[in-house]
């Protein structure tokens, strides 16, 4: 089971933590993405945490602003978000998939339910 937390409602420029619960899902042989849907668009493949050591992969739109890391003994997977910006706005996901990222979202597997975030201007 996975499991976002975290989101808000935040002013433009400011930063958020948001946290993957991965209950069941062994780092070490999933792959932890993060996956986004703004109100009225498709999602968006935002970054991905590989499994076996962990390489880490952006989308074009939030690299230097975003940065997913994982902490394997609380089998946990965060997205620190940086000067926030109203675009940033929408649902955030967390989905798995077994050991190496992938750009197109429709590749990953197992989803969990997101946290909204929301920019204000």
């Amino acid at each position: 089971q996975l499991q976002a937390s975290g989101g808000g409602l935040v002013q433009a420029g400011g930063s958020l933590r948001l946290s993957c619960a991965a209950s069941g899902f062994s780092l070490d042989l999933y792959a932890i993405g993060w996956v986004r849907q703004a109100p009225g668009k498709v999602r968006e493949w935002v970054s991905c945490i590989s499994a076996r050591d962990g390489t880490t992969y952006y989308g074009d739109s939030v690299k230097g602003r975003f940065a997913i890391s994982r902490d394997k003994v609380k089998n946990m997977v965060y997205l620190q978000i940086d000067n926030l910006k109203p675009e940033d706005t929408g649902v955030y996901y967390c989905a798995a998939r077994q050991r190496v990222c992938n750009s197109d979202w429709l590749q990953y597997s197992d989803w969990g339910q997101g946290t909204l975030v929301t920019v204000s201007s």
